[in-house]
């Protein structure tokens, strides 16, 4: 079993509402703060909800809101600039997977004796940052309690891992209320993609006990979302899918995803398709792949699906959870190919060998060369 090191620096709050305790949560880690978020949140007046809360609490709001849904890094240099002039001492970011790398990053780029593209060609700040705290309103993100982050390089818009210094994340504050994911395919998207990375990081040649604990749970409910959508549509999806996410993160932090969340990163930095879709359509294929090299956790995996195992084979249970997966995608009227996103076979290439590149792709439980990184994609095309 691989070593396991925990780190839980930031202050964790989870619960409906939990926004409310924004102000007296970051009071105490800084004065003035800057907010990064993005203009969806305009609607319902979430922005003006969240400012207020902390404007309360004595903090001063230096917001800026310029994150456009297919934004790159350098985006973080303008937040970082905002920062600077402003002497703000903290960075918020109050949004989605974008808005909270752009905000993660702005918040080391704001003090870093380094530039963006000495951090996106691998230069490490080892010390200096503003204090960050996340307010995500879409759950998901592999990266929440890690030390890396995925940042969109703007000179080709490949992603790229960034090593953040340690303690750079103080508080994390997940609430379902901020969710608008309630039902629909693009719920059922979350779900899948969510999914995605637990059993990636369930397989994971860095997983332990712990990981395993958090990951299964994690699973667990997923599928429970998954099934819910057509069986029980009173079911509380944004509770479940904060749980879900909140275990699934926290789970990737001390495991690691695998080729399909680094795929689906690599597709979504270069096309405009969301994240969620790509990992939807590659789950399949992945779990086609984890069944060959982890068969008994796979067979783990359909259990959790719900699947009846007993008495059966475990080659045979492995594969009930890819054919799980199939059925519900089925019942559910998910996209299932690539090329319903109107991509080209052509251009896919640059971002397999990205996907290939990114760091956290030596964990998966198989060699991952640069031709099964396309094969995968051709595959799911």
């Amino acid at each position: 079993m691989a070593d396991m090191v925990l780190k839980l620096d930031p202050e964790i709050i989870i619960g409906r509402d939990a926004i409310n305790r924004a102000g007296a949560l970051l009071s105490g880690k800084g004065s003035k703060i800057l907010l990064a978020t993005e203009q969806g949140l305009y609607e319902n007046n979430q922005i003006e909800r969240l400012t207020k809360i902390l404007e309360e609490s004595g903090l001063e709001i230096i917001l800026f809101d310029e994150i456009p849904a297919q934004t790159t890094a350098d985006t973080a240099e303008n937040a970082a600039s905002l920062a600077r002039g402003a002497r703000c001492n903290m960075v918020v970011g109050f949004g989605g997977l974008k808005t909270q790398y752009i905000a993660r990053l702005a918040s080391v780029l704001a003090v870093s004796s380094l530039d963006l593209f000495d951090l996106l060609d691998g230069g490490r700040e080892e010390s200096a940052f503003l204090p960050f705290a996340a307010i995500p309103t879409s759950g998901g993100d592999p990266f929440l309690f890690s030390d890396y982050l995925a940042a969109v390089d703007p000179r080709d818009r490949f992603v790229k891992l960034i090593k953040c210094p340690r303690g750079l994340s103080k508080a994390v504050i997940l609430d379902s209320s901020l969710s608008g994911l309630l039902s629909g395919k693009f719920s059922s998207a979350a779900a899948f993609d969510g999914l995605c990375v637990a059993v990636e990081a369930f397989c994971s040649t860095k997983a332990s006990f712990y990981s395993d604990a958090l990951l299964e749970q994690a699973v667990a409910i997923y599928a429970e979302m998954i099934h819910s959508y057509t069986d029980n549509p009173s079911f509380d999806f944004s509770g479940a899918f904060v749980n879900a996410g909140f275990l699934m993160s926290l789970g990737a932090s001390v495991s690691s995803a695998g080729i399909g969340t680094a795929l689906a990163y690599s597709l979504n930095a270069k096309f405009p398709v969301a994240k969620s879709w790509c990992a939807t359509v590659l789950l399949p294929y992945i779990m086609e792949k984890l069944v060959a090299a982890r068969p008994h956790k796979m067979a783990k995996v359909a259990a959790l699906m719900g699947e009846s195992t007993e008495g059966v084979t475990t080659a045979d249970a492995a594969n009930m959870a890819v054919d799980a997966v199939r059925r519900c995608m089925g019942q559910l009227a998910v996209p299932a190919r690539l090329k319903d996103f109107n991509l080209s076979l052509d251009r896919l290439v640059p971002s397999a060998e990205a996907a290939r590149n990114m760091e956290f792709v030596a964990y998966s439980p198989w060699t991952v060369a640069s031709e099964d990184s396309y094969d995968l994609l051709k595959q799911a095309f």
